[in-house]
């Protein structure tokens, strides 16, 4: 379940699909995803900066990329790579640990 927050404006559409899909394509990473939200800001109005905050919600932590650029697509794209990362060291920590503790906390997130 992926929420879009727009701050001072009315987010397109488009823009809002595109976030979504992005932020489904994490699923691939790690399954034990609980929630995710993208919250859609900018600075300036006149050439703004676009911010795309990211955050995901996993098994006890919660993981958030922000990104800024001149594009919100582009903004999206980047911090949605930012979680990514995190999401493969989160995943890497939890293999690394005995694989009981693995399996309670995978019971425990479904």
């Amino acid at each position: 379940m992926t929420t879009v927050t727009s701050r001072h404006f009315k987010a397109h559409r488009s823009l809002v699909e595109h976030a979504q899909q992005e932020v489904k394509k994490l699923s691939r990473y790690y399954d034990g995803i609980v929630k995710s939200e993208v919250i859609l800001s900018y600075e300036k109005p006149k050439n703004s900066v676009k911010i795309a905050e990211v955050s995901v919600s996993v098994y006890n932590d919660r993981l958030t990329g922000i990104a800024k650029s001149e594009d919100f697509q582009k903004s999206v794209d980047l911090a949605v790579d930012k979680v990514r990362n995190q999401l493969k060291k989160y995943k890497a920590k939890l293999r690394a640990k005995n694989r009981k503790v693995v399996r309670k906390i995978r019971a425990k997130a479904v």
